[in-house]
């Protein structure tokens, strides 16, 4: 899930709550590889299963999203 207080998120968060409550992680996971964010489909996904499904490493793309939140809440 996600964690306000340390801008901290986990693999189990759900892509469509990811995206609404940190819209800044956008970027990152389309330059990841992750072009479906609008998909209804994705809406429902853990970030985790989101990995799986395009061939990518959860752990990296995970890190890869809380270092831009770090960023931008620095």
């Amino acid at each position: 899930m996600a964690d306000k207080a340390q801008n901290q998120v986990t693999k189990d968060i759900l892509i469509g709550k990811l995206v609404e409550l940190y819209p800044e992680t956008i970027e990152v996971l389309l330059e990841s590889g992750m072009h479906c964010l609008g998909c209804p489909a994705s809406q429902g996904e853990t970030l985790e299963e989101a990995c799986i499904v395009h061939g990518l490493d959860p752990d990296e793309v995970l890190a890869a999203v809380n270092d831009k939140l770090a960023e931008c809440n620095g």
